[in-house]
């Protein structure tokens, strides 16, 4: 059983979902995310969103595009972004990693030797945005020879004759884009949730996270209550990005305020209501 399948029935037994927040590597250098990836866990991180900086990305809002752009300019490359994950599993092999990013720099460094990397550095998942289900065979051989899970996206205006279609080869759980648009814009509401999920559990029985949107502990309180899991973004790397001085370091103090962001998140994931 995979880390994230495991992780996930643990959960189920405790009753009560997941929260998965997300940084971006070296946002906005090595040092300053690596403390935030290593602190997340005892936060209150059930599983962990990385992001993979690229050039382009399209799917991003201001907030997480501007990470992007502090991490490149750090010197961040696709090699960097896995050995930060493999650092990370010296002190912590329970935490399952997620890496989350585009095509392009995994065709540029080739999607088999990436998946075989990937693995050995203890990653356990991808969401790959700008992957259509039907290019996903230039992924899938490779992440399943290799023991990670392809992670689908499915948007609200994804509808019930596609929807087969996208999930088939999924594995891990379903990422539900909440809005349509770019990330960290605005928020989905509990009532466009609750009706949309049902939908989607009609036709899976993996977990289901909500993405897109979900900032605040109550928002993430509530999606981790109607499907699975809540995935956190662009609220907080708006808090990193509030705490870095002039010269884009970020200020000491700045990690803490982030983990103790994402203490109030996992409160919220955890109370039972």
């Amino acid at each position: 059983m995979s880390r994230i399948a495991a992780r996930f029935d643990e959960l189920k037994r405790q009753g009560r979902g997941a929260l998965i927040p997300f940084l971006e590597a070296w946002d906005p250098d090595q040092a300053t995310s690596m403390a935030l990836l290593r602190g997340m866990p005892e936060a209150g991180a059930d599983l962990i969103e990385i992001g993979m900086p690229f050039t382009d990305p399209m799917a991003d809002g201001p907030i997480v595009q501007a990470a992007g752009k502090r991490a490149l300019a750090a010197g961040v490359k696709l090699a960097d972004v896995l050995a930060m994950v493999r650092d990370f599993r010296l002190a912590d092999a329970a935490t399952p990693v997620v890496l989350m990013g585009y095509l392009n720099p995994i065709l540029s460094y080739d999607p088999r030797r990436f998946c075989v990397d990937a693995a050995a550095s203890g990653v356990d998942g991808l969401i790959i945005v700008d992957l259509p289900t039907e290019e996903a065979d230039l992924l899938l051989p490779h992440s399943n020879a290799n023991g990670l899970d392809l992670i689908r996206l499915v948007a609200p205006t994804t509808d019930d004759r596609r929807l087969p279609l996208v999930l088939n080869g999924s594995s891990g759980f379903i990422y539900y884009v909440a809005i349509t648009g770019i990330t960290g814009t605005r928020s989905a509401t509990a009532e466009h949730l609750q009706a949309a999920i049902p939908r989607l559990r009609r036709v899976t029985d993996l977990p289901i996270a909500i993405g897109f949107g979900v900032r605040s502990p109550e928002q993430a309180g509530t999606a981790s209550r109607i499907a699975d899991a809540a995935v956190v973004a662009s609220a907080l790397i708006e808090t990193l990005s509030a705490d870095l001085d002039a010269d884009g370091r970020a200020r000491p103090g700045a990690v803490e305020k982030v983990l103790n962001q994402v203490r109030a998140l996992a409160a919220a994931v955890r109370r039972r209501d």
